[in-house]
């Protein structure tokens, strides 16, 4: 079994309901969504069995694994989550909420960019919905998510600069429904990978 690997390395969750958290982030290619914002590379990667992947992150003293993309659901399948899981490995996911997450997945970050209506029916529950918004843009109403133990709204960073106008409009956003939480990018902010 392969996947084809963008870049592996190891850091702090950024974001969301885990921020702060020693984390191995194992980053696949490939995306169905070409969103304006992404701040990410997933186009070029290099194939990579499992064993590489154990051996690349067996450096490090963590067992948090965080599938990310481009869209991890296009490669990533049990039969790949069970070998990491078999040697110790919790996984979390960050998915765009448009494919269904595999079901050894442990803790399912779900970033929604498009299709809010139908994504229940291939995500009936996350651990978070983390919204990226930019100033200007509508929050759809929370029930058309999966639920969730926590819902999110992320003001879209000027690539590792925070941008003002996106904060203090997620902040009023916020004032207005409460239900929502706020996620920075610490990442950036403190400028870590």
């Amino acid at each position: 079994m392969k996947l084809i690997v963008n870049e592996i390395f190891y850091s702090l969750q950024g974001e969301g309901g885990r921020a702060g958290e020693a984390s191995i982030f194992i980053r696949l290619t490939k995306c169905n969504l070409a969103c304006s914002f992404c701040d990410t590379d997933f186009e070029e990667g290099q194939e990579m069995s499992l064993d590489q992947i154990l051996e690349e992150i067996g450096k490090y003293p963590c067992k948090w694994i965080i599938w990310t993309g481009g869209e991890p659901t296009i490669q990533l399948k049990d039969d790949h989550l069970a070998v990491f899981r078999d040697r110790g490995y919790k996984q979390a996911i960050e998915t765009n909420g448009t494919r269904k997450v595999p079901s050894l997945i442990d803790y399912i970050t779900c970033s929604p960019k498009q299709q809010y209506e139908t994504i229940k029916s291939r995500i009936p529950f996350a651990h978070e919905i983390r919204m990226p918004i930019t100033y200007g843009d509508s929050v759809p109403d929370i029930t058309v998510f999966p639920q969730a133990d926590n819902y999110f709204l992320s003001p879209v960073f000027d690539g590792d600069k925070i941008n003002i106008d996106n904060v203090s409009y997620c902040v009023d956003l916020i004032k207005k429904h409460p239900q929502w939480r706020l996620s920075l990018q610490i990442h950036k902010l403190i400028h870590i990978e």
